[in-house]
């Protein structure tokens, strides 16, 4: 996508749609739906009459943390974002500074400061946690950067220091703090070991048990994944860094024989199509697998299961917009965001949602989806 797209400050959603007015629920948000370059407008509770039966919708089943804990470096107060649960018992976290408004905005890097340039480094870094537990810092998660690192906590159970004392990660254009119950989508399993997504995966947010119903009564069929997503980069807008997932046995088989009869695949968000494409072998059949998924899925890359997604509203230099590329092709998406602005759609995780769909006629069963990559290249709409 184009990054000269400009989307106003008034379209970020600020509360969630329950809070705008009386007798609203979570699937009173408006959806606007992309087949190619083809726009229609609808709202979410017309997805039934939007699918079809024998539909797949793949939804992600990560319960969503209270991931944002206030600490102290020495004097200083910080807000630490708990990212990612480690093997070994650690965590990626990120450190941050408050910005007086009840958000967070980023510490100044390595090599901006005087103590920087005298070449001290994070790493040792100790944050006295709200509860009383010590988080020292050891080492950065990737060599991309230094803005995740991993952290070992000591005189607490990080469970349940955020249970205790965390609160949702939130961002500055929200209005104001929502509970935890606000960041739980209705497929949200809570994990045994603690583990969970920093960040909702919210494209899900919408459903409600009700039209969950009304789905499955008209023949859609659901693929339950897990992804634990991490801390996202607002300010960078990094590709994502590697996370945990897995793909039961059941869902790899319902995804495969709707791939057999024909059917459509639809991911419910970014985050599901990371976890089944993750799954996928070149050959387009899903099995079942679990562990760490460093899969960034790009135009070039392709898809290999997923034929639709639904997606909420990213901004134009988030990496999701390569994902959504993949999928749909650059042209789709371009044509989508700039109807999205024209009329006046809500952005980010309490906002309105997106709909990607093949074009018709959609593929014959087992056509490898990997081609959508090279038909976005033929179309004109190729990175």
């Amino acid at each position: 996508m184009t990054a000269a797209l400009l989307v106003p400050g008034e379209l970020s959603a600020r509360v969630p749609v329950e809070q705008r007015g009386p007798g609203l629920d979570r699937d009173d948000v408006r959806l606007l739906v992309s087949r190619g370059t083809d726009v229609s407008h609808h709202r979410f509770t017309e997805l039934p009459r939007l699918l079809r039966a024998g539909d797949v919708l793949i939804v992600n089943t990560s319960a969503t943390l209270a991931a944002a804990v206030d600490g102290q470096v020495g004097h200083a107060r910080v807000v630490v974002h708990f990212s990612t649960r480690g093997d070994d018992g650690r965590w990626a976290v990120e450190l941050r500074e408050p910005d007086g408004r009840g958000t967070t905005r980023a510490r100044a890097r390595v090599g901006s400061d005087r103590r920087s340039r005298e070449g001290e480094r994070p790493a040792g870094t100790e944050v006295r946690l709200s509860g009383g537990g010590l988080l020292v810092l050891e080492e950065p998660l990737s060599a991309r950067g230094e803005r995740l690192w991993w952290a070992r906590v000591s005189g607490a159970e990080v469970p349940a220091v955020l249970r205790e004392h965390g609160r949702p990660i939130r961002y500055s254009y929200t209005e104001r703090d929502q509970p935890l119950s606000a960041y739980q989508t209705v497929f949200a399993l809570p994990a045994g070991d603690g583990a969970g997504s920093a960040e909702m995966p919210s494209a899900a947010r919408p459903f409600t048990a009700r039209l969950v119903t009304e789905l499955v009564s008209r023949g859609v069929r659901f693929a339950p994944v897990t992804l634990h997503t991490g801390v996202a980069s607002a300010e960078a807008h990094e590709p994502p860094y590697p996370e945990r997932f897995r793909v039961p046995q059941s869902s790899a088989e319902l995804v495969n024989a709707a791939r057999a009869a024909g059917r459509r695949v639809v991911a419910v968000g970014t985050t599901a199509v990371r976890a089944v494409e993750s799954a996928a072998g070149a050959d387009g059949v899903v099995r079942a697998r679990e562990g760490w998924t460093d899969l960034v899925v790009t135009p070039e890359r392709g898809v290999r299961v997923v034929d639709g997604l639904l997606t909420g509203l990213h901004e134009p230099r988030a990496s999701h917009l390569l994902l959504l590329e993949a999928v749909a092709g650059r042209a789709a998406i371009d044509r989508g965001y700039e109807e999205a602005v024209r009329e006046r759609y809500l952005w980010h995780e309490f906002g309105d949602v997106h709909l990607l769909l093949p074009r018709e006629p959609f593929p014959t069963p087992l056509t490898p989806r990997i081609a959508r990559a090279t038909d976005s290249e033929t179309d004109g709409s190729g990175v």
